[in-house]
């Protein structure tokens, strides 16, 4: 059985930054359904996506809104799988959007990452890791990982006290 996970938007305005949610999870071997329902422009169409997403078998949810952002809540009311939400940037450069992912009531609890991009890789991370509980390979994967970045900080800090901070920084700029 392929491990899926379901990536939603409210506006196809979204997909761009939400590519790097897919590509983060496809490079983990993670299939991913991908859609776009508005909670308030479309909320019928948000009850028909969490069928697709149950007869597709996703196990984790990647809600990304900006505004209100309403989605990942109205998404995380009507289902019991792990909800995952990533504001966008809109009108006050997301801080609405993280505002409103982050006040969920109680007993209706959606993850939330940083704004934007860095949100959306780590959507994708964070599903992943969720996940990693489950699919021993996919632990494995995530270990693989952790130790790839951990590796690169090394090499970096290597470069830095080989070449010294001006030199370093002259060649990042290149």
């Amino acid at each position: 059985m392929a491990i899926k996970v379901a990536v939603v938007m409210g506006s196809d305005s979204d997909l761009s930054v939400m590519k790097e949610t897919v590509d983060t999870l496809k490079n983990f071997g993670i299939e991913v359904y991908v859609s776009v329902t508005s909670a308030h422009r479309t909320p019928n169409k948000v009850k028909t996506f969490l069928e697709e997403v149950l007869k597709r078998h996703c196990e984790v949810i990647i809600a990304a809104a900006g505004g209100a952002a309403h989605l990942a809540g109205v998404i995380a009311a009507h289902t019991t799988l792990p909800v995952i939400a990533v504001p966008m940037t809109s009108v006050m450069n997301g801080i609405d959007s993280l505002y409103s992912t982050v006040q969920m009531p109680q007993g209706i609890p959606v993850g939330t990452m940083a704004i934007g991009k860095a949100g959306a890789v780590n959507a994708g991370i964070f599903a992943a890791q969720i996940l990693a509980l489950k699919y021993p390979k996919l632990q494995k994967e995530m270990v693989k990982f952790k130790k790839e970045l951990a590796d690169k900080v090394v090499k970096k800090d290597k470069k830095l006290q080989e070449k010294g901070i001006n030199k370093y920084l002259g060649e990042m700029k290149k």
